[in-house]
């Protein structure tokens, strides 16, 4: 059992002034925070936003707000665990519904956390990133890395809705956030066409670029079909999820946050081993229930929700016919590159 330290309030009046006019703060009235024992005590709470809901919200500020005046016009799915003003959905990720009307273009500028878009709902609009022009179609991912230029356009005639999956909290966090407004970008040539097909590279010679991420757009037709594959290799009782990688490294698609699709057969329960990183579960098709800790939630199509970090997680799917798809981000590269990566039986 841990020793019971000396509050705060114990000390003489004088004595803390003294503290305070020096910048100077006691440790130990506040280690047993700073450092609690076995475990974290996560400040993300299991949280679930219901796309039903969010939706008509997100269509009237359509309604009330052009995209002039908001240059990204986004409703953030903020953590109450972490406060409205923070907008953190966990200590490291942003998460943030976009919508883009017929028409419109939200202008170029590029930013210091890295991002990713998770296609929701349309068809007919583009996210150019450093020159490359990325359709955008339901549950694809197209990545907007850190410190390439990027905007979006719509060319068709529904409103194109997508998740906004960004490294903003560390970012800002670590006092490097920033951004640059630019120019309207100038398609080039596909650099990416290399990796449409796995197992394929050029002739005569492959050679890594020096790109960072050298793939931006993942369509989903790709991504649902590995899944189906390894459904029809893998016993039933093997989990069928696959990662986002750079084709190039084998490494996560970016370096921060990691992302990846799962697929749940029909009637299918999973639980996972319960790991030290955050993670955000995005229903691209089906239902699902997902219960984190004690707490179960029913997604629908286009549901998000998000569970801290050494908290147990199960999902099932209702079906007995259809199987269920979910996108997750976590924040598993950061926990390994800090060297604080845990999962635990």
């Amino acid at each position: 059992m841990s020793q019971e330290l000396g509050r705060l309030e114990d000390l003489p009046t004088d004595y803390r002034a003294a503290l305070a006019r020096q910048n100077l703060v006691p440790l130990w009235p506040s280690l047993r925070a700073l450092l609690p024992a076995d475990q974290p005590q996560p400040r993300t709470r299991t949280t679930h936003w219901s796309y039903e809901t969010l939706r008509p919200l997100l269509m009237r500020a359509g309604a009330l707000t052009p995209i002039e005046k908001a240059e990204r016009r986004v409703l953030v799915l903020a953590n109450p665990g972490h406060g409205a003003d923070s907008m953190q959905a966990s200590a490291a990720i942003y998460l943030g519904m976009q919508l883009l009307l017929p028409g419109e273009w939200a202008p170029a500028h590029r930013h210091t956390p890295n991002a990713v878009r998770m296609i929701v709902e349309g068809a007919g609009a583009y996210t150019t990133v450093d020159g490359q022009r990325c359709e955008m179609h339901r549950g694809d991912l197209v990545l907007t890395p850190t410190g390439l230029w990027h905007e979006h356009g719509h060319d068709g005639i529904e409103p194109v809705i997508w998740l906004d999956v960004l490294d903003l909290p560390l970012v800002h966090y670590m006092e490097a956030s920033y951004h640059v407004d630019g120019e309207r970008q100038a398609v080039k040539p596909p650099r990416d066409s290399a990796y449409r097909r796995p197992g394929l590279v050029p002739t005569p010679a492959f050679e890594r670029g020096t790109n960072a991420c050298p793939m931006l757009r993942y369509a989903w037709s790709d991504t649902r079909a590995a899944l189906e594959a390894l459904a029809a290799e893998r016993p039933a009782d093997e989990a069928l999820q696959v990662t986002y990688v750079n084709p190039e490294t084998g490494a996560h698609a970016q370096n921060i946050l990691g992302y990846h699709a799962l697929m749940l057969r029909p009637g299918e329960r999973l639980a996972l081993p319960v790991r030290s990183p955050a993670a955000v579960y995005h229903l691209i098709e089906g239902a699902a229930s997902v219960r984190i800790g004690a707490t179960e939630h029913a997604l629908a199509e286009a549901d998000t929700c998000v569970a801290p970090g050494y908290t147990p997680v199960t999902l099932a799917n209702p079906s007995p016919s259809r199987p269920a798809f979910f996108f997750i981000a976590d924040e598993t590269p950061l926990h390994e590159k800090l060297g604080v990566y845990e999962q635990r039986s």
